[in-house]
């Protein structure tokens, strides 16, 4: 038989628990929502300020910033990134003998297989122009390529004219012109026999409109 004189403090003990246990979950039910505001302020002061910064650039310093940004997307295969410096009617003149490409659809559908070929590449951007008239823009740059492509050593210089048009307050790229140069070792013979066929791309061809 149970002593009562335990069974009745038994019963204190636990009233005075339950009132210390419901305060706990009280504070933890009202902390987390005021924790999970203060982050998600502390997260939307962090993108405002991060817009803020990127607007007060001048036009020219955005346009190089979108340049880098899409050149190092383009060499890490970041589809997400590099998609959003280029418009989606976007038209692409690229560094071989073919047709334009017209559309990031299209011209994803090009790159994507020609950029799985590669590794270690690098793409180094030098003497760059930009000029800006109102909401359209253009850009041009040397580029030195290089890369493994198919197991082997690849390198390239070519140069790329850009046209950027300010949509939504942000520059993207609608056209892209890119020409390959031609080395000693990667141009016809003047005089080729009638016979020959005319020289198709390497298949070592980096990916047409290189940025």
């Amino acid at each position: 038989m149970k002593n009562p004189f335990e069974t009745r403090r038994a019963v204190r003990t636990l009233q005075a628990i339950i009132p210390l246990f419901l305060a706990i979950v009280f504070f933890l039910a009202c902390a987390s929502p005021a924790a999970a505001q203060k982050d998600k302020k502390k997260k939307t002061t962090d993108t405002s300020d991060s817009t803020d910064t990127f607007s007060a650039l001048t036009s020219e310093q955005q346009i190089d910033y979108t340049i880098s940004e899409m050149l190092g997307a383009w060499q890490l295969a970041d589809i997400e990134r590099m998609h959003k410096d280029y418009a989606d009617d976007v038209s692409i003149v690229n560094g071989s003998w073919a047709p334009p490409i017209f559309g990031w659809a299209n011209y994803l559908a090009i790159y994507q297989p020609q950029r799985a070929r590669m590794s270690q590449v690098r793409m180094d951007r030098s003497n760059t122009y930009i000029k800006v008239s109102g909401t359209v823009a253009w850009a041009c740059y040397q580029w030195d390529f290089g890369a493994v492509v198919d197991g082997q050593q690849t390198e390239s210089q070519g140069h790329t004219t850009l046209v950027l048009e300010k949509r939504n307050n942000r520059w993207v790229i609608v056209h892209n012109h890119t020409s390959l140069v031609q080395t000693a070792s990667q141009a016809a013979p003047a005089n080729p026999p009638a016979q020959q066929q005319p020289a198709s791309a390497p298949s070592t061809q980096p990916p047409p409109a290189k940025p």
